[in-house]
């Protein structure tokens, strides 16, 4: 009783491992124990700027060559100052700050200056409210045996690369981890997929440790002719993976945030879509993977145009419902960037005052769609699939002869009708013989109209009749059968 006594007496001295817990095994998934909470509230007090609503991300991170290409595209000469001078367009021009949340640079921006004040650019864009952020070099490796499939390199030095870009003024990073479909090759394949995610998991614990808000983007290609089902798969699939190996990592996933690739069928998918089908399933992506602790993601453009991209932005902002708490936006860079350069063409260097004015334009249509508040035009975001055959030119007047036909076949009825290939199964009254005929947008077409392509019966060819049996349609892909002047799929 005595011992008893004096035990209930003694102060309670905490375990060595309650304030040092393990990080592995059962306490994995300790979500940042390694950092303070000051060290916590600060990366979540960025992500949460750079999350803020109808604003989004000015991706302008390509390297010197990358924007040299496009400087050399429309003739203007790849020089340090010109994209300097090129850059505090995209930083400064007025009412910039009304759309940006934040700004992705490449470590050469870092050290450039404003003209305007002589301040290096990262102190530039913090005082106007917009976060700079820091793309670290990376570089591509192909794992061997997997079809050329990559991974990105660049970890082992990675902490130290961060603690200079932290003195440069930095708040974030963003890691990129490139991914195509191809379903004949089976890619992505668990060794793909797992390799790149654990790296991206790597990077973003190694970013949060010294003191950056990690951006993770895991960016599935446009490429290849996938659907739109197989897209939202391997959408899962990845982005599960990816969330797996933060949270196995520790990663704070408050303090992170994600730019995905919006989930699209392939840009040669011969299957036609919608804008709200295409918005339906990217949220039925994020609502099976995006952890709600994670307050944004910035859609990355993927080669998308800035009408496709800002359509489906908006179709997925005006679909959320009380399942989708996230703030969703755009970290564009193409999509903005190449209608600014065509500005240059043909004329005397960079056009940096008419440049500000169209990316003032832009912004505000990518600020409209991340608030689901843009006006989209009929067609803008759907994707027009690719048909069976190939389009042909727009003025092209020549038919393409897959049977002898005699010439005066080919005169036509002329329609002016783009794009739209017709395919004839006809037979000519002095001849028992059935001809296939594939014919632009001319041959044997009248009442055209926007819903449909009539088809009389027996067109007129020189002096005799021909009649039609079949005739088959593509418009932007799809197949019609056109009989007698009615359309139906």
């Amino acid at each position: 009783r005595a011992r008893a006594a004096a035990r209930a007496r003694a102060p309670v001295v905490p375990r060595a491992a309650a304030s040092s817990p393990p990080m592995s095994g059962i306490g994995a998934c300790h979500a940042g124990a390694f950092l303070s909470a000051e060290e916590k509230a600060h990366l979540e007090k960025i992500a949460a700027m750079i999350g803020t609503p109808g604003k989004g991300i000015t991706a302008c991170d390509e390297g010197p060559g990358t924007i040299g290409d496009r400087f050399e595209a429309v003739g203007v000469e790849n020089t340090e100052e010109n994209r300097r001078a090129y850059r505090q367009v995209l930083f400064e021009s007025k009412g910039a700050s009304d759309y940006l949340s934040a700004a992705i640079l490449d470590p050469e921006t870092l050290y450039q200056k404003s003209s305007t004040n002589g301040e290096l650019f990262p102190k530039v864009l913090m005082d106007a409210g917009i976060v700079p952020g820091v793309k670290p070099h990376l570089k591509v490796y192909k794992l061997p045996g997997q079809s050329g499939a990559t991974v990105m390199q660049g970890l082992d030095s990675l902490a130290a690369r961060c603690q200079e870009y932290k003195k440069a003024g930095c708040e974030f990073a963003k890691w990129r981890s490139p991914l195509e479909i191809d379903v004949a090759a089976g890619q992505p394949s668990d060794l793909t997929i797992e390799a790149n995610m654990r790296d991206l998991a790597r990077y973003a614990l190694i970013c949060q440790a010294e003191g950056l808000v990690p951006i993770v983007e895991p960016d599935i290609s446009l490429k290849g002719d996938h659907d739109l089902e197989t897209a939202v798969r391997v959408n899962v699939k990845v982005q599960a993976e990816l969330f797996h190996q933060m949270n196995l990592h520790g990663v704070y996933m408050e303090g992170a945030i994600l730019k995905s690739n919006m989930v699209n069928p392939g840009r040669d998918c011969k299957q036609s879509y919608t804008v709200d089908e295409i918005a339906e399933a990217n949220l039925q992506v994020f609502r099976r993977c995006f952890p709600t602790a994670m307050v944004t993601a910035n859609f990355l453009s993927g080669g998308q145009s800035l009408e496709d991209a800002a359509a489906r932005l908006d179709a997925i902002n005006k679909r959320k419902t009380a399942k989708d708490p996230w703030n969703l936006s755009f970290s564009w860079s193409a999509a903005i960037q190449m209608p600014l350069f065509q500005l240059c063409k043909g004329k005397d260097g960079l056009q940096l005052e008419a440049m500000g004015e169209l990316y003032m334009k832009e912004l505000a249509i990518a600020g409209a769609a991340a608030l689901g508040k843009h006006e989209r035009q009929k067609g803008e975001g759907d994707h027009k699939g690719k048909g069976l055959f190939k389009e042909r030119p727009k003025r092209e007047r020549d038919a393409e002869i897959l049977s002898s036909t005699p010439r005066d076949a080919r005169k036509a009825v002329r329609a002016e009708i783009h794009p739209l290939n017709i395919f004839f199964l006809f037979r000519r009254a002095s001849s028992p013989k059935t001809s296939l005929v594939k014919h632009p947008p001319h041959d044997f077409v009248r009442g055209v109209d926007d819903a449909r392509v009539g088809v009389v019966g027996g067109a007129g060819v020189g002096a005799e009749k021909t009649k039609v049996l079949v005739c088959v349609a593509e418009r932007n892909g799809a197949p019609q059968i056109l009989r007698g002047g009615v359309a139906g799929r």
